[in-house]
């Protein structure tokens, strides 16, 4: 295990400035192994292969997870110890423990990211990082306060492919981008209807650890564990949520998609307790020191782009097109990996601007390869002291993606009548607060800012 003293620790946090003294002393010693040690929050579905990844790169010496099945699952890691909540965890393995994973429900995600990061752990937490606005900022706020090294699960981050292509739009590709066209082939889980007949907690599942800062509400079979929760407001981000942090990402990383002026959106309508069935939300984003302003559309359950922007080109389940004056970029995939470019963009222009990129991204330690992909990259920015070498990092990137993608869900939350336009939301991303007066207002600034039950205290 990498060595941390818990009580030099909290003394040199208490020094302003001192997240390099901080950091330096996480880092300082490794066991005789030189493995980071982890603690995995959730080792099913996406967590099993985040807690595999955890032990492929270091070590899994403890897991928790709600559902007692899953637990089993942890035999694997031999030799580590299992428990149903990440607090009794911390609490017995906090000083074995160097880094975490969190893959659990959406709206868990920050409260147990901040409990380990408030301990000094370093930080993969799943992807979209938060739940709500305020949460995604604090744990940017935590992450630079205490100088950990963190990454947010979008994979794709540390594709070459999405790292050139951003770059080469940042530098002028395509001209002026006037507007990005994102849409996804989610939900592809239970969404739009109710909640089904409650129904026993099974014996496998530990009902309220698993509903943790959420209003308690009855089990009901197969609405919410292990995979359904997705679709509910009280536990998910719906398909935005699941997916826009990887489709959006390319076009983030090109543009600074942050602070817009105003989201709103049009759906198949919602009982405010599931998120509908499918969604279309625009955002205003404003000219920034370096580049005009722009539109940016986000569609999802089998809404599509006018195949006509696409110059004839069948739009794919997924996909991301920005448009500029000079070209159009064109992805079918997740991940920005692959890259199309339509219009008079031919290929001795695009062959400049990707050596252009590679040169800078090399020079800026800005390829994830050498370090073996997304949670390589996070490993060895932890051995070698580098948060800033994760592309995904809390503070920086996946914090203010976050954001961005999460308030499209309160123009969602408006639009709740079937097929008729919701309400714009006005935003302030400086204080994080609507600055017109829409419909429902107060339930709108709760999925700012939520209020935690169940005795859970505010990070």
């Amino acid at each position: 295990m990498l060595k941390t003293n818990r009580r030099n620790f909290l003394r040199t946090t208490a020094v302003a400035g001192a997240s390099t003294l901080i950091l330096s002393d996480l880092m300082a010693n490794e066991s005789p192994n030189g493995k980071v040690t982890f603690g995995c929050v959730g080792i099913g579905g996406k967590g099993s292969s985040d807690s595999n990844d955890a032990n492929r790169f270091g070590q899994v010496v403890a897991y928790t997870d709600t559902n007692r099945n899953q637990l089993k699952g942890g035999k694997r890691f031999k030799g580590a110890e299992a428990f149903e909540d990440y607090r009794e965890m911390f609490d017995k393995m906090g000083d074995k423990i160097d880094a975490i994973t969190v893959s659990t429900t959406d709206h868990m995600h920050a409260i147990i990211a901040a409990a380990g990061m408030k301990l000094g752990k370093h930080c993969f937490t799943q992807k979209p990082l938060t739940r709500t606005i305020y949460e995604a900022r604090r744990l940017g706020e935590i992450a630079k306060e205490k100088g950990v090294v963190t990454q947010m699960g979008n994979q794709g981050s540390a594709g070459d492919g999405l790292r050139e292509s951003s770059r080469m739009i940042r530098n002028g590709l395509l001209g002026t981008v006037k507007e990005v066209v994102v849409w996804s082939n989610r939900p592809v889980w239970p969404q739009g209807g109710e909640r089904g007949q409650e129904a026993p907690v099974p014996d496998y599942l530990n009902w309220e650890k698993w509903i943790g800062t959420a209003p308690m509400r009855p089990f009901v079979q197969g609405a919410y564990d292990p995979f359904a929760w997705r679709g509910w407001w009280d536990f998910g981000s719906g398909a935005l949520g699941d997916m826009a942090c990887h489709t959006v990402n390319v076009a983030f990383a090109a543009l600074d998609i942050k602070d817009p002026k105003w989201v709103q959106a049009i759906t198949s309508g919602h009982n405010y307790d599931s998120l509908p069935k499918w969604s279309k939300i625009t955002f205003e984003f404003p000219a920034n020191d370096w580049r005009p302003g722009f539109k940016f559309t986000w569609m999802d359950g089998g809404q599509r782009p006018d195949p006509a922007i696409l110059e004839g080109k069948q739009p794919s389940g997924s996909g991301l097109l920005l448009i500029g004056d000079k070209g159009k970029f064109f992805s079918m995939n997740d991940y920005g990996q692959d890259r199309d470019l339509l219009g008079t963009i031919d290929k001795a222009t695009e062959e400049k601007y990707l050596a252009e990129a590679r040169e800078q991204l090399k020079a800026e330690d800005k390829y994830a390869g050498p370090y073996g992909g997304h949670f390589g990259e996070f490993v060895s920015a932890i051995k070698d002291g580098k948060p800033e070498r994760c592309w995904s990092n809390f503070p920086n990137y996946a914090g203010p993606l976050t954001e961005t993608i999460l308030l499209g869900n309160l123009a969602v939350w408006g639009a709740s009548k079937p097929e008729v336009m919701g309400p714009k939301v006005e935003w302030d991303a400086k204080t994080m607060q609507i600055t017109n007066d829409p419909e429902d207002k107060a339930r709108l600034e709760s999925l700012v800012k939520p209020t935690y039950q169940n005795g859970y205290e505010a990070i």
